[in-house]
């Protein structure tokens, strides 16, 4: 596989769910056939996204989609402003590591930035670095907004984060100039589509327990409704002769008797695959579990 010029791209958030730990396992259920688009319909950090840039140059079509609307404008200030972004970033991180680790300082100014993030007045460039900010120091970089779509992640105990990683960025902007990044439903995804066209779905994942759900990742919950609206999705998308891949969680390993995914996406291939949860409240809960990974591909290696 021949890679891009430009220094390898990786995701620039921390992002509960990301799928690093799960690359070797959906490159083993990449299609034979060559791929000349490929499309990600819940693109969140991109760590599926950026290593696709990195390893197949010869795609002639990316298109990243998600329905976070802070999340796709902050991918689209990297790809246009992204020494803007990085000026910003470097005062945020500045200002952010001189204060007393010791005192309240950092926390007052956590959620001043918050609140500022949530009023959404400020031009693009700054509500880029604020979203990049909040990530980057709140509780676990996780994603987590209200009915009013406001942010609502309470301050991390991070002392020093990087905030400002600013090789990665520009990194990040040249692999971007290659995507088409959109913001909405997944479906909206369809009309991009080529001969010869290759889906990863990673949507919310269904929740493993009451009290584990990450749905609030935006305004409108991600529930079981939604969860059958993707595979008739994926359903015609097959039918149409695409390929696709889908990520979710393997509620079956929770609770033996729960056959939701079994059931619904029966007519396709199913594979159990282990992943580490790293984000929990309580440490005892996190640790290694299976996921699924589903495809229409007749042969999963």
């Amino acid at each position: 596989m021949k890679s891009f010029a430009f220094d390898r791209a990786k995701p620039f958030l921390k992002w509960a769910g990301g799928k690093t730990q799960l690359i070797s396992e959906i490159e083993k259920n990449l299609p034979n056939s060559a791929i000349e688009t490929y499309v990600e319909p819940f693109v969140g950090s991109g760590a599926v996204l950026f290593w696709v840039l990195n390893e197949f140059s010869q795609l002639k079509k990316v298109v990243a989609n998600d329905i976070n609307e802070d999340l796709i404008n902050t991918y689209k200030t990297i790809q246009s402003t992204p020494k803007e972004l990085v000026s910003i970033l470097d005062v945020l991180q500045n200002e952010y590591h001189l204060l007393d680790d010791s005192a309240e300082e950092k926390k007052e100014y956590y959620y001043q930035k918050r609140e500022l993030f949530n009023k959404r007045q400020q031009e693009q460039a700054t509500h880029s670095a604020l979203f990049i900010f909040l990530n980057r120091t709140c509780f676990n970089g996780l994603y987590r907004v209200n009915r009013k779509n406001e942010f609502n992640v309470p301050m991390g105990s991070y002392k020093k984060p990087t905030i400002c990683d600013k090789s990665n960025i520009l990194a990040v902007s040249e692999a971007l100039q290659k995507v088409e990044l959109l913001c909405g439903d997944f479906e909206q995804t369809l009309n991009y589509v080529s001969s010869n066209t290759l889906f990863y779905f990673d949507p919310p994942y269904k929740p493993l327990s009451e009290t584990s759900s990450f749905n609030s990742y935006a305004k409108d919950e991600f529930d079981d409704e939604e969860q059958i609206r993707l595979k008739k999705f994926c359903g015609k998308l097959d039918k149409l002769g695409h390929s696709w891949i889908l990520s979710n969680s393997d509620v079956k390993g929770k609770n033996k008797e729960d056959n939701f995914f079994d059931d619904l996406f029966s007519d396709f291939t199913i594979k159990r695959v282990g992943a580490k949860r790293s984000i929990n409240s309580n440490p005892e809960k996190r640790g290694f579990l299976t996921e699924l990974l589903i495809t229409n591909q007749a042969v999963v290696l």
